[in-house]
């Protein structure tokens, strides 16, 4: 089984410069590398400190090919919405080929009216532009000579360059909140899969992914190429108790910066986003105690926290991959490699015999004779 890192900053200013954030990231997936991790990612979000330090994660990603050689890198998510896929879609493939394809492209529909706003984009539009977006970007990938004729884009004929290096592009991820209609949309079109367990109930991600399987192989596609990636905070410290109190304040501050973030969402629903109005209730009313007994959070002594993976992997299958945020923005780096080096040596041993031998469960097929770095 595989682990791997992400990194959303949830901070203000005042609170860390994004010079000392954006190094402090870097640092650590050197460091998760070093310590077999086999991905890390980041997010798109503006303006406020619910992730607004990442507005681009390819410039970030990018900086990291340049500081690393193994470790896959991935954004969780980009958001078709807000790019044209022209752009989205070269920028991508340049980072494939200077990371020398070790890129996941994870794209997600955004649901924050401050950012929808801001782009001039219809928050009842984002499910189908979503779609187009990364279908339009699939075939800048893979066609030569293409005409796009769609809702929201009209371009060609054109030829991208450069091409993937990656044959024939880099794997796609679809990132779902809760909707099991966005899962099996994703299953046909044979993507895989990245969700949050601390945003929806148990129950309605266990259906969501019953939904993402089914439809995966009803449409034929071989089962041991899915790929479902399931995301976590961790606290881990030899000392369970030291674990919880940081578990505690650090997701408390996660929790008061996404309902600042969110709040809009309860005077401006939208169809495509049901439920989202709720969010802010939710964030509102959080426990850390009941969400870390709900396994929506991973925290305690290495021990505790291998328990609760063991624990999710019998809730939602044995398929999983886990992205784990040991850096929740405003820690201290010391802090979070000390709880990475610890996951390492003595959580991660234990998932080990099932691991794939790369960061995609299958040969890199490339464009070029250039060879992977060793």
């Amino acid at each position: 089984m595989e682990f791997g890192v992400n990194f959303f900053p949830v901070i203000d200013p005042a609170e860390k410069t994004a010079t000392a954030y954006y190094e402090e990231t870097l640092r650590l997936i050197e460091l998760a590398e070093s310590l077999g991790f086999t991905q890390a990612q980041t997010v798109e979000h503006y303006f406020s400190g619910y992730g607004g330090y990442c507005p681009d994660p390819i410039t970030l990603l990018t900086a990291a090919a340049a500081r690393t050689t193994r470790i896959r890198l991935a954004t969780g998510a980009c958001v078709p919405a807000f790019t044209h896929p022209v752009k989205l879609a070269g920028k991508l493939a340049m980072l494939d080929h200077l990371s020398h394809g070790r890129l996941d492209v994870g794209f997600g529909r955004a649901f924050l009216p401050t950012e929808f706003e801001a782009f001039g984009v219809s928050m009842d539009e984002s499910r189908a532009r979503f779609a187009e977006g990364v279908e339009a970007i699939r075939r800048l990938w893979t066609e030569e000579n293409l005409v796009w004729e769609g809702s929201f884009h009209r371009f060609g004929p054109v030829t991208m360059l450069p091409r993937p290096y990656q044959d024939p592009h880099p794997p796609i991820y679809i990132a779902s909140a809760s909707s099991a209609e966005s899962c099996a949309a994703a299953g046909t079109a044979g993507h895989h899969l990245q969700v949050v367990p601390s945003v929806t109930s148990a129950e309605q991600l266990a259906a969501m992914l019953v939904h993402y399987r089914r439809a995966w192989d009803a449409a034929g596609h071989d089962p041991k190429a899915r790929r479902i990636q399931i995301k976590f905070t961790c606290y881990v410290d030899a000392d369970r108790e030291t674990a919880y109190q940081q578990g505690e304040f650090y997701e408390r501050n996660y929790v008061n910066h996404m309902a600042k973030a969110v709040a809009p969402l309860a005077e401006k629903g939208s169809a495509d986003y049901p439920g989202y109005e709720k969010f802010l209730e939710k964030a509102r009313n959080y426990d850390f105690r009941a969400a870390l007994g709900a396994n929506k959070v991973l925290a305690g002594n290495p021990s505790d926290v291998l328990a609760q993976i063991e624990t999710v992997r019998e809730q939602f299958g044995t398929d999983l991959s886990f992205s784990l945020q040991f850096n929740p923005g405003a820690m201290e780096y010391g802090r979070a490699a000390a709880a990475m080096e610890l996951f390492a040596a003595e959580v991660m041993p234990a998932f080990q015999d099932d691991a794939p031998k790369d960061g995609t469960g299958a040969e890199i097929r490339c464009r070029t004779a250039l060879a992977v770095p060793a």
